[in-house]
């Protein structure tokens, strides 16, 4: 077990530091306090990081901590509070930990038996959901998904069943190929795809997984996807399935395959192709 009362005891401290997303405005007085407090700041960019430092005067030491030298850099700011130095650690923007380096850093700090603090601020995934039209209240943050094909699809079915609203980051390049993946495992869900929070350009796209499909092709920045989570009856009780069956049979005997032809019945209805899938070959 491990207990930590965080200001009362006089070890060294890890603070996990949240920065802006987009507005600079939205950075806490307390990050400030902070940031110029601690002995080292340890950023995922240094170049990004030197930017908001330098406006707001900050002028403490900064040094690099990105995925791709995480375990060495996490040793060595474990040596940092050995030595009894306090360390803040940011990401690019919003907080370190979500979709961002941070995670072996803190494992080994809490390990090792020294305080872990957070200092609250921005955060993109909360942002979209609360502003999504979504239930805010249970989801599950998912973050990327992988990039490959077969990786995204598998990820996407792992989760078609889970009920609480979904909330995923994406890059405007994977835009399309993601919402078609969601569109063909999930079927047409309300969802929100929010994109710029907090800066000039801020937007809100709320409708079906197929409406925001339509308009995809232009959008760019930095997305949030809110997804309605599973609800039981997908395949609804107003449309039987022997509707469904005579439909999917109409498409084969017009030229499409059966998992086509099952694809754009699922489609046609705002349907989990994996639900009627089942259900036809079930039947």
């Amino acid at each position: 077990m491990n207990r930590q009362k965080s200001f009362e005891n006089d070890k060294a401290t890890l603070y996990l530091v949240a920065t802006p997303i987009g507005n600079l405005s939205e950075m806490t007085p307390r990050a400030i306090e902070v940031l110029k407090s601690v002995d080292v700041i340890a950023a995922e960019d240094t170049r990004n990081t030197m930017k908001l430092l330098s406006h707001f005067d900050i002028k403490t030491r900064c040094m690099t901590h990105h995925m791709h030298n995480e375990y060495e850099s996490a040793r060595g700011l474990l040596a940092l509070l050995e030595e009894g130095k306090n360390v803040a650690v940011v990401s690019d923007a919003g907080y370190p930990l979500v979709s961002d380096p941070g995670q072996v850093v803190v494992n080994m700090v809490v390990e090792a038996g020294f305080n872990v603090v957070p200092i609250s601020g921005a955060n993109a995934a909360l942002n979209a959901l609360v502003a999504s039209g979504l239930s805010a209240q249970p989801f599950m943050f998912v973050g990327f998904l992988k990039a490959n094909e077969n990786e995204r699809r598998k990820s996407c079915e792992e989760l078609a069943k889970v009920k609480q609203t979904l909330i995923f980051y994406e890059a405007p390049h994977r835009i399309k190929k993601t919402l078609h993946t969601f569109l063909e495992v999930f079927g047409n869900r309300k969802m929100c795809l929010a994109r710029e929070i907090t800066k000039k350009h801020e937007e809100f796209l709320r409708g079906t997984i197929s409406e925001i499909l339509d308009i995809c092709d232009d959008l760019k920045g930095e997305m949030v996807l809110v997804l309605e989570g599973y609800k039981e009856d997908e395949i609804s009780d107003d449309i039987p399935f022997s509707v469904l069956y005579e439909k999917i049979h109409c498409y084969i005997q017009s030229g499409y395959s059966t998992n086509e032809a099952i694809k754009k019945v699922a489609k046609d209805h705002g349907l989990s192709k994996n639900e009627v899938y089942k259900q036809y070959h079930s039947s």
